[in-house]
């Protein structure tokens, strides 16, 4: 049995976390997502012999997992082209006989595996691929819709967008601003229970699929929209710019992360400086919102000390003029008192 509809009563929460034999920190994005945005769903972690990373969760078995009352194992692990290793699909197939349903926001869908597709038929349990999406969508129209909505968009990927959108709905609600976090990525969609995977639309859609997950909305409230990739990425810049296209933001937030290298999984690439990347998007969000704005900067200083990451905020705000933080350790008030004085009607 297969399932597509994130809001299904028969696989959820409570979670054990798949880490499987993840090399890094940035091989289990989908699971710390979950762990830090929703750790009252997280009962455990299951890391495979060779796991280098960990939640700081509890080790379970999958049996052990069900018996704690776990109903979800979620594949948390990310990787390129979203595939899923032997050993994976062996321990899938394992989790599903020890009485857990399964969700996954790999490309590679969990049917398409015989072995998983037989155990979920055989024992009943469900399956949910996040980025299957059920729904039509049109092509994107670009007409001006009601409503505020705010974009995040990054010098590379894995920089912190979806950390940032997160952040950003966390602070407007608490200061009683209707918000809501638009999900367009796996790991968001798990966290918010509904979404489109934006990467796994065909491309003439791709804008369509923006519009679709923030439609008008009436209240005075904000959509704030998960970014994807980056413009200068050679690989994904076709997805953020129909991003940037479908989702008429009145305001971006430029997320970055310091002293990285050269572009994610790309050695001949380096990183765009900031100025030129914030431009670069503002002036392709300007074919849609013609007004669109910065309001900010998101940090990930997570490699850095306390006191370079101060260092590195304040080197930023003086060369955009806009307020700097790490939405981890600093949040992102500042970032907020910013979008209020602009959009202060």
């Amino acid at each position: 049995m297969t399932t597509n509809a994130p809001s299904a009563p028969s696989w959820g929460p409570p979670y054990l976390l798949y880490l499987g034999d993840a090399h890094d920190d940035l091989a289990i994005k989908t699971a710390r997502g979950l762990a830090v945005w929703r750790p009252q769903w997280c009962l455990g972690q299951f890391r495979g012999p060779a796991c280098k990373s960990s939640l700081d969760l509890p080790d379970l078995s999958f049996a052990a997992a069900r018996e704690a009352g776990a109903n979800t194992m979620v594949v948390g692990i990310a990787n390129a082209g979203g595939v899923m290793a032997p050993q994976t699909v062996r321990d899938v197939v394992a989790a599903i006989e020890a009485g857990l349903n399964i969700a996954s926001g790999l490309h590679q869908r969990l049917d398409a595996h015989p072995a998983i597709a037989e155990a979920a038929a055989r024992t009943g349990r469900v399956l949910f691929d996040a980025r299957r999406f059920p729904h039509d969508i049109p092509v994107g129209k670009g007409l001006r819709r009601s409503g505020r909505r705010l974009l995040t968009v990054g010098t590379d990927c894995s920089v912190g967008k979806m950390y940032t959108t997160l952040a950003l709905e966390h602070e407007l609600r608490k200061r009683g601003i209707s918000a809501d976090f638009r999900a367009t990525g796996q790991t968001g969609i798990l966290i918010a229970g509904s979404g489109v995977p934006i990467d796994a639309l065909i491309a003439d859609f791709i804008s369509g699929g923006a519009e679709w997950v923030s439609p008008a909305r009436h209240d005075g409230g904000w959509d704030l929209i998960e970014g994807q990739g980056s413009l200068f990425h050679p690989s994904y810049a076709g997805v953020s710019l129909g991003l940037l296209h479908g989702s008429q933001p009145d305001a971006l937030v430029l997320c970055h992360e310091p002293q990285r290298p050269h572009m994610r999984g790309l050695p001949h690439y380096a990183v765009p400086d900031l100025k030129t990347c914030l431009e670069t998007n503002l002036q392709s969000a300007r074919l849609t919102q013609p007004d669109v704005i910065p309001v900010g900067i998101a940090l990930n200083t997570s490699k850095l000390t306390v006191k370079a990451a101060a260092d590195a905020c304040k080197a930023a705000e003086d060369a955009l003029g806009l307020p700097c933080q790490d939405p981890v350790t600093m949040g992102v008030g500042r970032i907020v008192d910013k979008l209020f004085s602009c959009f202060a009607s």
